[in-house]
Formats: C-alpha cells, structure tokens, sequence
C-alpha cells in the first residue's frame, strides 16, 4: 500500500511539473467507420443464348437392306464390302444362274412353239372364211335355180347347209386364233419371268449409298428370310438420334442449330430435322432427329451429345451473380454516387455467367457482382470495378481481398486502411496523437516512474507500438500483431494523465 501511494504521489509531481498535455485528435479510422468496398460492374449489352441439352447415337436417316429375290442359288461372287461406297445398280454378289439359265431356254421355247399356233389358227381362219365364201354362193345359185324351176328343192336344203356349216367353221376359225395368241402370252410371260430370275442373280445395289454390314459369304445358299446379305445406308447420310427433356419440348423448332460433341470425331454442328411425336413415359425424354452434315468420319453407333440453341439474341446483361432472388422476386444492387440502390428487375436467359435483364437496369449503370444480398437501399460503399479489384493486392498490411467483396466497417481503434491498400512491405501508417513523455525504467527488480519532463516518448513499431495517453483518459495505440506499452525490454512502465487514475500494466 505504501508502495502504491508513492507511486501516486510521483505520479501528481510529474503531472503538476509537466502541465496539462494537449487532448489527442481522434484518428479518422476511429472517428468514424469506413464504407465497405465492394465490386462493381457496368450492366451492357451482350448475346444472350438459350440452349437444350441433349444426347444419343448416331443413326441411319435411311436404311437399306438388300435381300435376294431367288433363294436356293449358290453365291458365286461378291462385289463390295461393308464401308464401300456403291452406286445404284453397281454389282453387290452374283448367284449360280445355271439352273435359271436353262429355264429361260425352256421359257423361250414355250413362247415360239405359242407364237406358231398364233400363225396356225391365223391360217385356219383363212381357210374357213374361204369355204364361207364358196357355200355363200352356191346358196346363192341354187336358190336363182329353185325360182326358175330348174333344181329341186332338196339341192336347194343342201346349199342352205352348206353355208352354215361354212359360218360355224369361221367362227370356229376366230375362236382358236384367240387361244392361240392367249398361248403366246402365256408363253411370253413365262419367258419374262425366266429372264427377270436370271437378271435376279445378280444382285444390284438399289440406291446409292454406303455399305454398313455384309452377311453373304461365297458358296451360301440365298434365302429370302434370315439375314439380309448387304445393309445400305442411303445417300449415306448419316443423322443423330438424341432424347431431350419433356420441359424443353415446346422450346424445339425444325431448323435450330444444334452444336453436337461426336465421340472420337469432335465438333460437329447440325439442325434439328424431326420434332419427338411422344414422350417415354418411363424416362420422360422426347426422341428428337438431328440432321448431319456428310463426313466420311462419322460412323453408325458413334455417341453424341451436346445442345439446340432454342434462342438467341442481344440484349442487357449484368453478371450472375449480381441478380438476387427472393420471396419478394428477383432484384440487384445498384452502386449510384457511392450509395446503394435496391431495385427489381425482370430476369432472362442465362449464358456464360451473364444474365439478360429485359427490365428495371439502363445499360451502363452499375451493379454490386457480389455480396449484394448484404446491402439495402441508401447504403454507402466504396465501388471498384470488376477488373481493378481483381489487380489488387489480396495480403499485406491494411489489405483487402476484393475477389471476396468483404463487407463491414473497420471499427474504432481497429484497421482502418480498408479502402487503400498500402505499398508492399510498408509498415501500417497510424494517424498521429499527441502523447504525454514516457516514464524511464527501472531495472527488472522493480518498476520506476519517469521524472523528466521532457523525454521523448518511443516511437510505435511494427510489432509493439507504445502507450500513449491524453491529458483525460488512458488510451492505448496498439499494433494488429501484439499490443504492448511504452516499456524499455527490461521492465512494464506505466503512463497517466494528470486527471484520472495511475494506469498499470505488469507485475510490480
């Protein structure tokens, strides 16, 4: 107690020896907190997609399976192999003809003996037609004879029937030249169908096109079930049979761009062919056909996948994540003469970390990218644009990481460099205050108050800046790293004003 009340008694004798010190200007960092820094960017005018995924496999538009039209004959030749382009008509395989060959001799033999009966019953006709004529006119005759009284009239009967016998013959005639040329018809087609099978043995690419898959092997037998000998696709084109989601079917339209991913070929860019006419209702996918471009690299099977961009336009965007979402709708951050301004918006597509506002942002004004939920209207920050924040120092002293967009106020007595960071490797800057001379130390054993008036008071460092006190109250200027007093290393010394209390920091 004795001890304490010397070091008061010091302490009055000082004070009174020393005069009343000027009061300590506030510090601007304490005086007042400083405006967040936050990140800016102007709202301007970009294109703007909508796009739908999809994906599938790479299909024939039109497929083209090539049977034979003979079956039981020998396959004798072949004349392509899968991946050949083939012509309409080009020879594909060959069957044994031998068999079909004689039948067409046998065909044609039917026909001419037919086309001699034709010329059989053409001659009959004449015959008959000429005995026609001849009992037409011994009728004629005997019934002249009959009116004059010189025959009688049984010769007169007999030439009556001589002529109908006459008629019955030609008719007869006519009729067999009718079988006769039905015969020859018959016979010319038999011969047509001999000729067609024989042409059948050589099976005929029946489009152009491009060989996907070979079946026939020499010396098999045709058939017309089973496997096809030769698949086709026509014109060789090729398209992608993709599924899209059931939402994003009323956004399709035939013709929209489509930029597909082909395994193993890469970028590809079709359109949309053919719209999904159902929906899997296990899968909820739409199948969609998407038309290819022709490429010999693109092949049946290959995956695909990748978008139809369903809408496409130039409009104002501000960044995506300056747009905020609520229950009340959707809004953003507007930085105008350092304040904020909270205000609704109509937002649109969103494309590559852009996002289209049809309404509520001017282009050119700008908007708080991150961290805006943070802020309501009236509001004041520090605005840095986009680019300048990311090209600021993200450490050091007084520092501040843009990238982050750190919200709040420095409070009294704390960092107040927010806004400007210092030059690399500069010590912290602390604004200036008037402070009382220092008391001396003492050695280790025990402390000492400082007794001369005029001895000046150590500078704050980096690591420990000193004690500092006004002529009303204690104050203390401390470091980020460690507070300390004004203290020699070998023993705490203690530093008060005139007016209030002895203020002591250690052990005595």
């Amino acid at each position: 107690m004795s001890l304490f009340l010397r070091l008061a008694a010091a302490v009055l004798t000082l004070a009174v020896a020393t005069g009343p010190a000027p009061a300590a200007e506030p510090a601007p960092a304490a005086a007042a907190a400083v405006a967040p820094t936050v990140t800016v960017a102007p709202a301007a005018r970009s294109e703007v997609q909508a796009r739908v995924p999809l994906s599938g496999t790479l299909v024939a538009r039109s497929e083209v399976q090539v049977y034979p039209e003979v079956a039981g004959f020998q396959i004798t030749a072949l004349g392509a192999e899968a991946g050949d382009r083939v012509e309409k008509g080009q020879e594909l395989a060959r069957l044994s003809a031998d068999t079909l060959r004689a039948q067409l001799a046998q065909a044609e033999a039917e026909h001419q003996r037919a086309q001699a009966g034709v010329s059989q019953a053409q001659s009959q006709i004449a015959s008959a037609e000429a005995a026609l004529t001849q009992a037409v006119t011994a009728l004629e005759r005997a019934q002249q004879l009959r009116r004059g009284g010189n025959t009688s009239q049984a010769a007169l009967d007999q030439a009556v029937a001589a002529e109908a016998a006459a008629q019955a013959a030609a008719a007869s005639a006519t009729d067999g030249l009718a079988v006769a040329q039905a015969a020859r018809a018959q016979a010319a087609a038999a011969r047509d169908v001999a000729q067609l099978n024989m042409d059948r043995t050589v099976i005929r690419a029946p489009v152009d096109g491009r060989v996907t898959a070979r079946a026939a092997q020499l010396g098999a037998l045709s058939a017309a079930g089973g496997d096809p000998l030769f698949t086709l696709i026509a014109d060789g084109t090729l398209e992608m049979q993709g599924e899209v989601i059931e939402t994003a079917l009323l956004d399709l339209r035939i013709g929209q761009r489509a930029d597909l991913d082909v395994a193993g070929v890469g970028a590809v860019v079709g359109e949309v062919r053919q719209l999904p006419a159902s929906v899997d209702p296990t899968t909820r996918l739409g199948e969609v056909r998407i038309a290819l471009p022709a490429d010999d690299r693109l092949r049946p099977g290959l995956f695909a996948s990748g978008t139809i961009t369903t809408a496409r336009r130039i409009a104002v965007t501000v960044p995506a994540t300056a747009v905020l979402a609520d229950a009340a709708g959707e809004r953003v951050q507007i930085v105008r003469d350092g304040t904020i301004d909270s205000r609704p918006v109509r937002a649109g597509l969103l494309w590559q970390g852009l996002r289209e506002i049809a309404g509520g942002v001017a282009e050119g004004e700008m908007v708080v990218v991150r961290a805006g939920a943070f802020f309501r209207s009236g509001d004041p920050v520090i605005a840095v644009q986009a680019d300048a924040a990311t090209a600021a120092p993200a450490d050091g002293p007084g520092a501040e990481t843009l990238a982050g967009d750190q919200v709040g106020a420095a409070a009294p007595g704390g960092d107040a460099a927010r806004a400007a960071p210092p030059a690399a490797a500069a010590p912290e800057k602390r604004p200036a205050a008037t402070t009382r001379p220092a008391a001396k130390t003492r050695p280790a054993s025990a402390p000492a108050m400082q007794s001369a008036p005029n001895a000046p008071a150590p500078a704050p460092a980096a690591e420990a800046p000193a004690m500092s006190a006004s002529a009303n109250a204690p104050a203390v200027s401390a470091s980020a790293d460690s507070p300390a007093m004004s203290a020699s290393a070998d023993a705490p010394a203690m530093s008060a004003s005139a007016d209030g209390p002895p203020s002591e920091r250690g052990a005595p």
